[in-house]
Order: structure tokens, then sequence, then C-alpha cells
């Protein structure tokens, strides 16, 4: 049950800090003004509490393995929401990233 709360946790943290960047970058890039960014950096503050109920108490070891949850999640939510797609070196570089997350966190210690 840890390894599927500290898995939904990382992709709530994805969700907020993705999509919080996303926000901002819509306001700023796009013209989309200042309540896009608010509502980014809001999602970006989230994103650093969700962070914190993690199981592990390593701030080091959860942010490690955060960014390749960042990887593969940034490259979905371009597609999804940007209509991206990817090509094989985006898939086998988050590919890549995920194997690192799953080492990093739930190997046996």
């Amino acid at each position: 049950m840890t390894v599927l709360k500290s898995i939904l946790l990382f992709v709530v943290a994805a969700v907020f800090e993705i999509g919080g960047a996303w926000l901002v970058w819509q306001g700023v890039r796009e013209h989309k003004g200042w309540l896009w960014i608010g509502l980014g950096v809001i999602a970006l503050g989230v994103y650093g509490f969700v962070a914190t109920l993690q199981p592990d108490a390593n701030f080091g070891r959860i942010l490690a393995a955060y960014g390749g949850v960042f990887v593969a999640g940034s490259l979905l939510w371009a597609m999804v929401m940007d209509g991206f797609r990817p090509d094989r070196y985006d898939t086998i570089g988050a590919s890549v990233c995920l194997i690192g997350v799953a080492v990093i966190m739930y190997a046996p210690r």
C-alpha cells in the first residue's frame, strides 16, 4: 500500500507542478493574463505541499525521483494539452527516467 500511495502522490504532485508551470507559461507567453499566472503560482505552491506527503522522509531522494516523474509527466501533459507528439527518443528518455524513479524509490534497502 505504501508504494501505491507514493505513486499516487507523485501523480498528484506532477499535475500541480506541471499544471502550474503550464498556467504561468500560458499567462506570460500566450498573453492570457495575471489570473492564469496567479493560478499557476498557487498550483506550484500546492505541488510543494503534496511532495511533503511522500512516505519516504528523505527530501533529496523524493526530489530526485520526482525529476523522473516530471520528465514523463511533462511529455504526457504536452500531448494532452498542446497536441505535442513525442518521438521515439522522447519516449525512450521518459522510460529511462521512470526506471530511475523505480530504482531510487522502491529498490529494497
